[in-house]
């Protein structure tokens, strides 16, 4: 007999996935100017219909930037349990933390090994969780956010968000000059002076 999935609520191995997921996103990024160097996290989190619910960043001091990764899975968890919500998805540019957390690779740094142990506590407590790996240009928001968090702690000001120059003002109208001239086989002789090609003219018998 062919195994059956899990049903709804019951628990895989260390992943608890819903058939209709209908909890919190958060969408998490770490960072790390040396790596190790000066690290912070970013986490962007929002509900089930998309709307905002928190943006989180913390600098880290000197630490990789696999440190941070995981720093920012623990914020979003953290983030989940105190606030009540039983289902979490988290999405992370991290393939290797994504694919230790999922079982597909060992954690053999003693740097990671307390980090993934406290996140595999946190994730327990919940009724369904999920975490799936995106490219990152996909997380935008989470490395905006793990970016400022570093740029506080380096004493740096952020980057201004690029102002759109105005749009250029029309050119003025030409003003109109009185000029003399003549009128001889049809065409109109100016007086002291030419006019340029393609210029309109008003011509008023004297």
């Amino acid at each position: 007999m062919s195994p059956q999935p899990p049903r709804s609520g019951e628990r895989g191995p260390g992943l608890f996935p819903a058939p209709a997921f209908d909890g919190i996103v958060a969408y998490c990024d770490g960072g790390s100017r040396g790596n190790p160097g000066p690290a912070g996290f970013g986490v962007y989190i929002q509900d089930s219909t998309g709307s905002v619910l928190a943006e989180l960043s913390k600098y880290l001091g000197a630490r990789t930037n696999n440190f941070a990764e995981y720093s920012a899975l623990l914020a979003a968890l953290e983030f989940a349990i105190a606030k009540g919500h039983k289902s979490l998805r988290v999405v992370s540019d991290s393939e290797l933390m994504v694919k230790q957390i999922k079982g597909q690779y060992r954690v053999n740094s003693p740097e990671l090994r307390p980090l993934y142990e406290e996140a595999r506590r946190r994730i327990s407590s919940l009724d369904h969780f999920q975490i799936q790996h995106v490219l990152r240009e996909k997380n935008r928001h989470a490395d905006r956010l793990a970016n400022l968090a570093m740029d506080r702690g380096m004493g740096r000001a952020p980057s201004p968000e690029p102002v759109p120059s105005p749009d250029p003002a029309p050119p003025a109208p030409a003003k109109a000059v009185m000029l003399r001239g003549l009128v001889k086989g049809g065409v109109v002789h100016v007086l002291g002076g030419e006019l340029p090609d393609g210029t309109f003219v008003k011509v008023i018998p004297e």
